[in-house]
Parts: C-alpha cells; structure tokens; sequence
C-alpha cells in the first residue's frame, strides 16, 4: 500500500515538480519568483535550496521572454515547467504557446518536439479583480498540439502534473487558485500518476448527470450531497483534463442517467462546456436525452474585485441546487 499524507494543493504541486526533477535532469523549473520566493502562490518553497540555480530559475517579469524561452529550451533538449502565475497572462505568452510550440511537432513531420507545461493559476475566488480571475482554457482547447489539463482535487493534480512534465507537447496545467490551501490526502508514491484523457466518475447516480471540473467540482459534489438527502442521486463526471477528452466517460454516464448540467468557472459564452455538450448532442447519448442540456457558468461581464459581485456572477451550490430541481422537475 503506498504511503499518503495529508497535503495543500500547493504542496502537492512542488511534490510532483519535485519527484519529476529528481528522476529527470533535464527538467527545469522557470518564472517570475519560483526561486527566492518560493513562487507566488508557495508551490516551489525549498526547490531553490535542492535543485540549485541552473534548475530553478527566476526570470524576468516578461511572459512573452519566459515562453518564449521555454519554447526554444524544450525544442532544444530540455522540459521545462513555467510557472505563469495567472492564467490571464497566457494573453501575453500566446504567439510562443500557440504559434511556435503547438504547431512545431506537425510542421518538421515529427521531429521537433516541445515538452513545455506550463502551469497557471486559474478562475475566480480570492478578489484578484478582472486581470487576474479568468478561466481561459477555452481558448487553448481550441489549438491542436496543446493540451489542457483542468484538475479538481489535490491528489488528482499531483498525479496529473506528474503525467504533464512526461508529456512530449504543449501541456497548459491549471491550478484552481481558490483552492491553494485545500488539504486533502495525497499519494506519496513517486510513481503514482493519473494519464491525461482519463475522466473519473467522482460521485455515481441515477438521475442525472453534472459534468465539472477545477474549482467548481467542489461545489457540484457539495450540492449533490446536499440533495441527496431529499432523494435525489446526482452522478458527477469530472474529466480531469479537457484536451484528450474523456468522452465515452461523459457519453455512458448521460445514457444512464437521461439528463445532464454542466458546470465551470469561466465564462458561458464560448466557454468549454458547450464543447461538451456538442459531445453529448452529437453522440448516442442524444436519443437518451430526457431534457435539454442545461449549462451553469459565469456571467459575461469582467469579474468584479468586490467579493460580493464576485460571488453573484458564478455558480455556487444554491444556483447548482436549483439546476438539479429542474432537470428532475422538482421544486
């Protein structure tokens, strides 16, 4: 039986960075603050000390200078992890993720590989304001050649993160920044990890099916305990990582159940879940449909500092609630 510990995510974070980069020297950690400071948001506190400068490298305050780096150095024979702190300064670091890393593998027929994850704190919940809130993993499921990796809990995002530095491509790692000092239990085993692609049912039901993932799949699970005691059985789908889809997961769980929601923090319009529900529409599941496809997620307007404003844009647990009572036509 593998030995656990009870962990925050930002210390299941430097656990799997840190397991990788013992067994890899090519792998190296990059970004604004990761040394000294320990990064941002405390995910590689004491790597400096253990790894040493050449592998855990402060940079410049330039997004576009790091990914752009860490683009040449994966196509050069390293794999780099890049801290990005907030997601929303992927707008900076585009042309490198998408038109020099992406692209690369398929334009020299194979054989210029970019093993560069880059992960980013993502989505809404600790009052950072319209900059620095948004869930933009829309845009970048969006390009072949990247993939996207949308973990829900914490022994999940070690074991996904261990999968991402493996991988030979563009992986865009989101961590859910709300949920930073969530403690759950964590597998210790170095050779632990989860294969990206690969959805997990996190909760079984009969009656219908919520499909979630990152901060809000705490919420969802919440309110399908909280209905449960009125008698309704919720199955919640996380898929873990959104480029490769788990789909048959997602399919066989709608054809059990007839009836499906769907959940994120980013915004509705153009928002990942409706690429789920084309999935679900476009595939047998639709003939078992008992009810359209309901999706809950923010409002279209720039996230508000305001805690109060914050709150009212997304979904939480009442909204996901009464998503659930109409779906099963109760209340």
């Amino acid at each position: 039986m593998s030995e656990t510990k009870v962990a925050a995510l930002r210390e299941a974070i430097n656990l799997a960075m840190s397991e990788e980069m013992r067994k890899d020297e090519k792998i190296i950690l990059m970004g604004e603050d990761v040394g000294v400071y320990g990064g941002d948001f405390g995910t590689s506190v004491g790597m400096l000390a253990e790894f040493g400068e050449k592998r855990v490298k402060d940079t410049p305050i330039s997004e576009a200078a790091i990914a752009g780096s860490a683009v040449g150095a994966a196509q050069t024979g390293l794999r780099p992890i890049v801290d990005l702190t907030f997601m929303d300064f992927v707008t900076i670091a585009m042309d490198a993720i998408v038109n020099q890393g992406a692209k690369a593998n398929y334009m020299f027929g194979g054989g210029l590989k970019t093993p560069v994850t880059f992960r980013v704190a993502s989505g809404s919940g600790i009052g950072s304001a319209a900059q620095h809130s948004q869930s933009l993993e829309a845009w970048l499921t969006h390009i072949p050649g990247i993939k996207v990796v949308a973990p829900g809990t914490v022994n999940d995002a070690k074991a996904l993160l261990k999968s991402a530095i493996r991988d030979n491509n563009i992986v865009i790692f989101m961590e859910p920044k709300a949920l930073y000092g969530k403690k759950e239990v964590v597998n210790l085993d170095p050779d632990f990890y989860i294969p990206l692609g690969k959805g997990e049912l996190k909760r079984e039901g009969t009656d219908v099916t919520i499909v979630s993932y990152g901060r809000m799949l705490e919420r969802v699970l919440k309110a399908a305990d909280e209905v449960a005691a009125e008698g309704i059985s919720v199955e919640v789908v996380d898929p873990r990582t959104l480029i490769p889809l788990d789909k048959d997961l997602i399919i066989n769980s709608v054809k059990k159940t007839g009836k499906v929601i769907l959940v994120n923090d980013a915004y509705k319009t153009g928002g990942f879940i409706g690429e789920i529900a084309s999935v679900i529409t476009e595939s047998e599941a639709f003939d078992y449909l008992d009810a359209p496809v309901l999706r809950l997620a923010s409002e279209d307007v720039p996230v508000p500092y305001s805690h109060v404003l914050e709150t009212a844009i997304l979904p939480d647990v009442a909204k996901i609630k009464d998503a659930i009572y109409k779906q099963v036509n109760k209340k």
